[in-house]
C-alpha cells in the first residue's frame, strides 16, 4: 500500500478476509526495548475511503512509514495470534 524508507518508519499491517478489513496492525516499541504488535487503525468493515484516509493522516505524521495489506483466510485468528505473540 506504501513503500517506506528503507531503515526507519513504523509498520502497519492493514488485515482483511476475502477483500473486506478486517483490522489494522501496528508495530511498536515497548519501554523494555522490546517490540509488539498492536492494534491500531479503523475498525473493522471499515470502507476504502476511511482506511485511504487513516493512511494519508499517518503518513503525515510518519512520512517514512511503511502500510502492507494482507488479505487472510483467517484474519481474526491472525490478529489474535499476532498481537498476543508480541
Amino acid at each position: 500500500m506504501k513503500k517506506g524508507d528503507e531503515e526507519r518508519g513504523s509498520l502497519l499491517l492493514f488485515v482483511s478476509k476475502r477483500g473486506n478489513h478486517v483490522g489494522c496492525l501496528e508495530r511498536v516499541l515497548n519501554l523494555d526495548g522490546s517490540y509488539a504488535w498492536r492494534t491500531a487503525g479503523p475498525a473493522e468493515s471499515a470502507s476504502s475511503a476511511e482506511i485511504a484516509d487513516f493512511l494519508a493522516r499517518r503518513t503525515r505524521f510518519d512520512e517514512d512509514c511503511w502500510a502492507i495489506e494482507l488479505d487472510i483466510a483467517d484474519a481474526e485468528r491472525f490478529i489474535a495470534e499476532t498481537t498476543s505473540a508480541g
